[in-house]
């Protein structure tokens, strides 16, 4: 019978085509050997000989398939998020990324029944795909139309002035780089500075740019997370960290030693970006990340950090305390650096003598004196401190505490009439003190000096366009640390995800635990208690902890209780 025979012959759309009786089997059999031979689809074939007009094409197999149908003329190609997907796979499945949402990406098909094209598609996006069916002609077209948009943004981009962005390098001047020719080739220059304009634009912190053996990855950190931004040709990846090491004053002859550099990028007489560069040689080049250090961040005011009111006034009023010690604490990436800036910003004045140690300075400002550790030059935190306190010194802000000699000189500092800031990397208050002991410094000694310890987090706030009601069991809320009394007026959010977020989520605040070392803090820390002990007695006298932090920021449907969940340990 035909329609066995038929089943046998064919498959997917040809068989609908002919069970609709648009086309005969024996011109089916014609036009498939001649697509074949071709080395192009049969959709295709059908279209570009006019045999079939796109459109009914597209009509049938939407019916048929109970695929929504979309006129593709009302799309604009330069805005479509043709970065999601190589080239190489747009051409090879003949298909094209429409929008994403949340984190689900909708796809441009001609054939529905392509499903490895979904398959590879949502495994190198890692996104669940969805299909869209058009029509073949002006998916052909939108391809085309599409990557030549995208083209033009990686290398012509004159509107943006690419080639003459004011860049300079670090302090140093630049080693002798004999071979810099294909380096400074205008694809290439126009490309990296492209990069580093895109991450100031989406505000993020960092950029990894990663050389495996047969691909090249470059990804953005945006509020903390990582994300592919780029998949430039492997085969240009030594030409782009070339370029980058020549802008950061690095030897680009050198590729088997980390290296350290920095670049500034001047984007209007008052403002200019640094990036703090570092190469590290791996398996198949140097991989080079770049920390982006906007001044700017330091000068976002108290009011937007995070702070409940009453840390706030904790903060404030332990700052403004004419000697002692304020530690913040945390993991790296969790904001510290901001909040000891924010808090010198504040205390920025005439009258006042500011001086700050760091490996390396990250935010410069105005009217506070800076040094930069050279451990190589022999300047160290230790070393610093000591010319520090010869310098008539108020205030004093060390990167980090990280051995004796430097705790020892910060404690005497702030015992002996001056303001200490500093930072450790413990996980929450309580052990902080405990990690000084370890150090070496005398409970006697911490108790006189330490006026508050902070420890903080930085989680992702919720996208105030399409956060939702999240509706989780009883038991849920009740291990998550909400009272039984609290859940019948409980209202809390999770992430969705439009086109104006990431996956659901846009910015960043902080959530805090603000210590200060009150009276039974001090009895405890000489009578020898351990973190345990400070962290019960911390709860007895009302401190939240970073959980307890974290969830007034559920409450306030200011981040969600998965966030809260990432970035807590419960």
């Amino acid at each position: 019978m035909a329609t066995a025979h038929s089943d046998i012959q064919f498959g997917g759309l040809t068989r609908c085509l002919i069970s609709k009786e648009i086309i005969s089997e024996v011109d089916a059999q014609t036009y498939v050997a001649a697509a074949k031979k071709k080395k192009t689809s049969l959709i295709n074939h059908l279209v570009s000989n006019q045999i079939i007009e796109s459109k009914v094409i597209a009509s049938i197999a939407s019916i048929e398939y109970g695929i929504p149908f979309f006129n593709l003329d009302v799309i604009e190609t330069n805005s479509l998020p043709i970065e999601l997907i190589s080239e190489k796979l747009i051409r090879q499945h003949h298909s094209l990324p429409l929008f994403k949402r949340g984190n689900r990406l909708f796809i441009a098909v001609s054939d529905p029944t392509n499903f490895q094209a979904l398959d590879d598609i949502k495994f190198h996006t890692r996104l669940n795909t969805e299909t869209i069916l058009v029509e073949e002609d002006k998916l052909s077209h939108a391809i085309e139309a599409a990557l030549d948009a995208a083209d033009t943004s990686m290398t012509d981009l004159l509107d943006d002035d690419l080639d003459n962005i004011d860049i300079s390098g670090g302090d140093e001047s630049p080693p002798d780089n004999s071979n810099d020719s294909d380096i400074d080739d205008a694809p290439i220059v126009r490309f990296v500075n492209k990069i580093l304009l895109d991450s100031i634009k989406k505000g993020v912190s960092d950029i990894h740019l990663e050389p495996y053996e047969k691909t090249f990855r470059i990804r953005f950190r945006g509020d903390g997370i990582l994300y592919e931004a780029a998949s430039p040709p492997a085969n240009i990846a030594n030409r782009i960290i070339s370029r980058i090491k020549v802008m950061s004053k690095m030897d680009i002859a050198e590729r088997r030693v980390p290296q350290d550099g920095r670049i500034k990028m001047k984007l209007s007489k008052n403002r200019a970006i640094d990036f703090r560069v570092n190469t590290c040689p791996t398996l198949f080049g140097e991989k080079v990340v770049l920390r982006i250090l906007d001044p700017t961040s330091a000068q976002i005011g108290i009011e937007k950090l995070g702070f409940e009111p009453d840390q706030q006034e904790l903060f404030l009023n332990a700052i403004h305390r004419p000697y002692g010690m304020v530690l913040v604490t945390g993991p790296t990436g969790s904001g510290k650096t901001v909040s000891l800036y924010t808090g010198l910003n504040i205390l920025n004045e005439v009258e006042r003598n500011i001086s700050t140690a760091e490996d390396p300075v990250e935010i410069t400002v105005e009217g506070i004196n800076q040094v930069n550790m050279n451990v190589k030059a022999g300047l160290t935190f230790a070393v610093a401190l000591k010319a520090f306190l010869r310098q008539d010194p108020d205030i004093i802000m060390v990167g980090e505490i990280r051995d004796l000699e430097t705790a020892g000189i910060a404690v005497k500092a702030a015992q002996t009439g001056h303001l200490v800031l500093s930072t450790l990397h413990t996980n929450d208050a309580p052990q902080t003190i405990n990690r000084l002991v370890q150090m070496g410094i005398e409970p006697f000694n911490i108790v006189s000096a330490v006026n508050l310890i902070m420890a903080q987090r930085l989680g992702r706030r919720l996208c105030e366009h399409c956060k939702k009601e999240a509706d989780f069991p009883e038991k849920t809320y009740l291990d998550a640390g909400f009272k039984q009394e609290e859940l019948s007026t409980l209202k809390i959010y999770s992430p969705d995800g439009c086109e104006k977020c990431n996956s659901g989520y846009k910015g960043r605040v902080g959530i805090y635990q603000v210590m200060p070392i009150s009276e039974k803090m001090r009895a405890l820390i000489l009578s020898g208690g351990n973190a345990m002990e400070m962290a019960d007695l911390s709860k007895k006298e009302g401190i939240n902890d970073l959980r307890a932090s974290g969830l007034v920021k559920v409450r306030q449907g200011i981040t969600s209780l998965e966030e809260i969940d990432r970035i807590t340990e419960e």
